[in-house]
């Protein structure tokens, strides 16, 4: 995604909020964000059609008043993704975490796959329960991440650098997960398109071709293209865009953190 849209887009973005407004669609203090970087993701995702963004701004707001029953943001009041009473033992069964950030300054998010236990996880939190905590990550992102990365670099930050790791991981984590992760890739391509703008996976196994037969059909083309997929030898394409010291010690870098509320430099 382009930092920011260029003359050309800029009319089409003029055009995407006049018929916002026209359609009472976008109003001010909206907490999907109504700034040119929120709208240009949502352009950015249909190719610069308005009519097909305005769709997808259209879904996204119904969906932001009605998921489970109450609201994205009546969700977001309920549940603070970061501080919550089971939240170690869920890291424990599904470990994901923001470090630090690569080159462009975007936000690190690491996520085990090897790692996950969904049994173990369903005994410390109810299965609604971390669908909620699934759901507000995703919205802590734009509301809270993506802007502390951006005060940060003093530029707007585009979007965050995802990194899944499967080292250890298995095609029986796999079946136990993919509906959970079918459907957190359906609700961020969806809702909050454009938010990772890399894509790595790092520590594939051989097993993974039968993986990404299925995986890649849950994508959008545009998803796909910002991806990479790596074995045990991820380390020169994973230090293009990410310095040594921020990333953590096994992912090739030298930072020894706590994953676990490790470098939380958001709350500076």
């Amino acid at each position: 995604m382009p930092p920011m849209p260029n003359q050309e887009q800029q009319v089409v973005l003029a055009h995407f909020r006049a018929h916002l407004e026209e359609h009472d669609l976008i109003h001010d203090g909206d907490t999907i964000g109504t700034d040119d970087w929120t709208l240009t993701r949502f352009l950015h995702a249909r190719q610069f059609d308005v009519e097909a963004a305005a769709k997808m701004w259209a879904d996204c707001q119904h969906w932001r008043k009605t998921v489970c029953g109450v609201g994205i943001d009546e969700l977001y009041e309920q549940m603070n993704p970061t501080d919550f009473p089971e939240r170690r033992e869920v890291f424990q069964y599904w470990p994901m975490w923001f470090h630090k950030t690569d080159k462009e300054g975007r936000p690190l998010s690491i996520q085990r796959y090897g790692k996950v236990d969904i049994p173990a996880l369903y005994n410390t939190i109810t299965p609604d329960r971390f669908w909620t905590y699934i759901l507000t990550s995703a919205e802590r992102i734009p509301r809270e991440v993506v802007p502390a990365a951006s005060k940060r670099a003093g530029k707007q930050v585009n979007g965050i650098f995802l990194i899944i790791d499967l080292k250890g991981y298995s095609l029986g984590q796999f079946w136990q997960m993919k509906g959970i992760a079918k459907d957190a890739f359906q609700v961020s391509q969806d809702y909050y398109p454009e938010m990772p703008a890399k894509f790595l996976i790092v520590n594939a196994p051989t097993t993974f071709t039968m993986i990404w037969s299925v995986l890649k059909r849950w994508l959008a083309p545009q998803t796909l293209e910002k991806m990479d997929v790596c074995g045990s030898d991820y380390k020169k394409v994973l230090l293009e865009h990410v310095s040594e010291e921020n990333l953590p010690e096994d992912l090739g870098g030298t930072c020894q953190c706590e994953d676990f509320d490790g470098c939380i430099w958001w709350k500076e």
